[in-house]
């Protein structure tokens, strides 16, 4: 799976994402570090992969085409709690299933809602 993981996501789970052969892309040290959730946003259709953030503002673009948006909102995050919370979401949807799904983890609950997935070309 192609994953795209903003920089408020733990390394711990970059490195874990990557373990079992995912492409996954860290935002930080590149040139979109620090970038404003629109302006990031601006780069993720042309990255085709797999949002994952902390940041609620990517629940705008949920009626957006898009290859997945996974957003952590937890009441006190640390590294370890966002990092489950990364996983369990994971393994709960199959890799093909994520086009056009947006989910929301919370601490006690999650989030599901789906566009059309991405437009084909």
């Amino acid at each position: 799976m192609r994953i795209l993981v903003d920089e408020n996501i733990p390394r711990m789970t970059v490195v874990r994402l990557r373990e079992p052969g995912h492409d996954v892309k860290d935002i930080r040290g590149t040139t979109h570090q620090g970038l404003a959730d629109p302006d990031l946003w601006d780069v993720v259709p042309n990255e085709q992969r797999l949002l994952i953030s902390t940041d609620k503002g990517f629940t705008q673009y949920r009626e957006v085409s898009h290859h997945g948006i996974l957003i952590v909102r937890l009441r006190q995050p640390n590294r370890k709690k966002v990092h489950d919370c990364v996983m369990h979401a994971l393994g709960q949807f199959r890799p093909a299933s994520w086009p056009g799904l947006l989910i929301v983890m919370r601490d006690t609950t999650q989030s599901v809602s789906r566009t059309g997935g991405p437009m084909d070309s």
